[in-house]
């Protein structure tokens, strides 16, 4: 059996990615789950998080958002039966690699997958719905009449966001960063059964024909949003040149649409924030919470929380609350290594395996 993994040199310019033979053990663990693998959702590899939480392997396990059906389950495990469909996300410190034709994984990382819901379709959007929903439940303790600002609400995470958000009754604004994006968003605001419209109003910022902050004040009376979810931000003026960086807001203006008790929930990893910057949020009683998904897997403290979570995530796209916009085609396993290359490039893509 083969699997796919990372060779991250420090004297390589770019990890490699290699298929390597995988052999598991004849004996489950007490709670581990032997899976037949379906689906493999491919999302970038963030080795920096990794060395930082002392996860250093020469051959990294690549493909961690999974569906398959349970084949046979160790001697304590209470929550599945052998013939189970499940789907879950591994965790960081997996040694098993998602795009093997079967895996051993601890049953608290799985969740039942409802019947009428594809393995790759829920593959391919848990990571973004698990994203979605620890910004805006977690961090900013969404609550219906609140006012959500997303940056690039055309992108996989950016329309979880929006759906989660307009199912709780918030009121959303979100920024489109080209003219096919904008399109599909303004195709949102009219949507067909719905009273109240996805998207309140799409900001244009990918052709300089709007600004940010009058938008946003004109739009809630001067008081500024309750909620801002980021995709990125740029600290200082000079970035304005990079093409990966002109679209994405400053954290002045982010900070400037902040309403009184607002919270603002960013991406950024390396977010620096001056004195001037601290005041003016200390003024509005706002708050900066850092988004970092991983960290449900990363520590057991709030295990029941998360599979509460991923639960709540496939039953509600299952319904229909949660979708993407244009599922991506599933490749197929022996162009896995090139299409893991393309999401590590481009980490804003997504890719999902069929095996």
């Amino acid at each position: 059996m083969k699997g796919l993994y990372c060779r991250a040199d420090v004297s390589d310019a770019e990890p490699k990615f290699v298929i390597q033979e995988v052999t598991l053990p004849d004996v489950l663990g007490s709670h581990q789950v032997r899976v037949q693998v379906k689906a493999c959702g491919l999302s970038p590899l963030d080795l920096k998080l990794l060395s930082d939480v002392g996860i250093q392997r020469d051959l990294i396990p690549v493909g961690r958002e999974v569906a398959g059906v349970v084949l046979q389950v160790g001697p304590k495990v209470t929550f599945f039966q052998p013939e189970d469909e499940v789907v879950g996300i591994l965790p960081l410190d997996s040694t098993c690699s998602g795009l093997c034709e079967f895996m051993d994984v601890n049953e608290n990382y799985l969740v039942q997958k409802p019947e009428k819901l594809s393995p790759v379709c829920v593959a391919g959007a848990l990571r973004d719905g698990l994203s979605a929903y620890t910004a805006l439940h977690t961090h900013a303790r969404m609550a219906a009449g609140h006012t959500l600002l997303v940056m690039d609400g055309a992108s996989s995470f950016g329309l979880m966001c929006i759906q989660l958000a307009c199912y709780h009754g918030v009121k959303v604004l979100t920024t489109s960063h080209s003219q096919q994006k904008h399109s599909f968003l303004e195709q949102l605001r009219p949507s067909v059964g719905v009273q109240d419209p996805l998207v309140a109003r799409v900001i244009a910022v990918h052709d300089d024909s709007s600004d940010l902050l009058s938008v946003v004040m004109e739009e809630t009376g001067g008081l500024g949003v309750d909620i801002v979810v980021d995709s990125g931000v740029r600290l200082h003026k000079e970035e304005e040149e990079a093409e990966e960086w002109k679209l994405l807001p400053h954290k002045h203006d982010i900070i400037g649409v902040l309403g009184v008790g607002g919270h603002w929930v960013t991406s950024h990893q390396d977010l620096q924030l001056d004195p001037p910057d601290c005041r003016l949020l200390h003024l509005k009683s706002a708050s900066v919470s850092f988004l970092n998904p991983e960290v449900w897997t990363a520590s057991s403290a709030q295990q029941g929380r998360y599979l509460h979570i991923l639960k709540d995530i496939v039953e509600k796209m299952s319904a229909g609350v949660l979708s993407r916009p244009q599922p991506e085609e599933a490749v197929p396993l022996y162009e896995a290594t090139v299409a893991m290359e393309t999401v590590q490039r481009h980490p804003k893509k997504k890719a999902v395996v069929q095996l």
